[in-house]
């Protein structure tokens, strides 16, 4: 396992949350900073067909999960959840393609 961060080993349930928490708080700040890019996706694309690109997709999930088995995580729950990321990102960036035309 090549994990970029060493997991702290937690004697409590307290310790757990504490470390799922901080996380939390990273993972949004990253998915946030991802979505503002989506958005930039939204304007720079010419057609609403290419919102939805399925070889990107399918390049984004064998890429992720990849990574998930290099560094021994479980892979069925890297790609679910970023197939999910993905799904909802989709939806964003429609509906941010619709508005931004809409204004113009």
């Amino acid at each position: 396992m090549t994990l970029i961060h060493k997991i702290e080993d937690c004697s409590t349930m307290a310790d757990v949350r504490r470390h799922i928490d901080a996380l939390d708080e990273r993972i949004v700040a990253l998915m946030a900073e991802r979505s503002g890019y989506v958005a930039q996706a939204a304007r720079i694309k010419q057609k609403a067909t290419q919102v939805h690109d399925q070889a990107r997709i399918d390049f984004i999930v064998d890429r992720v999960q990849a990574m998930a088995k290099e560094q021994g995580a479980p892979e069925a729950v890297i790609k679910a959840a970023y197939r999910a990321m993905i799904d909802a990102s989709i939806k964003f960036e429609r509906g941010e393609f619709k508005r931004l035309r809409q204004e113009a």
